[in-house]
């Protein structure tokens, strides 16, 4: 993919962490930036996540296991993210509305991309 194509990518997620910012409670995201950064760090997370613990525990894997990573993931990345809060609950809810959000407008971040590229 080109380098253009993994920018609007992360721009289309950081748009949809906003999103979720806004809708879910007790997950807050400061603005742009840090949604961006956001988005950059749960898909090295998830990286790191799958070069751990293989692609069958992947935080955009499917399943109950890639959800409670999804959650693990996001709650982690508060940590590393300024501007960025989130609680347990906070996290839980926003890998629901996330994946829902998925379900119609899919977005596969560079992280996914690059998986989908190795299968091909």
């Amino acid at each position: 993919m080109h380098f253009l194509g993994h920018v609007v990518r992360f721009i289309v997620s950081a748009i949809v962490l906003m999103i979720v910012g806004y809708i879910v409670p007790q997950f807050s995201v400061g603005g742009f930036w840090s949604a961006l950064l956001l988005a950059l760090v749960i898909a090295a997370l998830g990286w790191i996540v799958e070069g751990i613990f293989g692609k069958r525990v992947t935080p955009f894997g499917r399943g109950i296991v890639g959800f409670i990573m999804s959650a693990v993931v996001i709650w982690v990345a508060q940590f590393i993210v300024s501007g960025v809060s989130v609680t347990w609950l906070g996290a839980i809810l926003a890998a629901l509305v996330i994946g829902i959000i998925d379900l119609f407008i899919p977005v596969a971040t560079p992280y996914e991309a690059g998986r989908n590229k190795d299968r091909a």
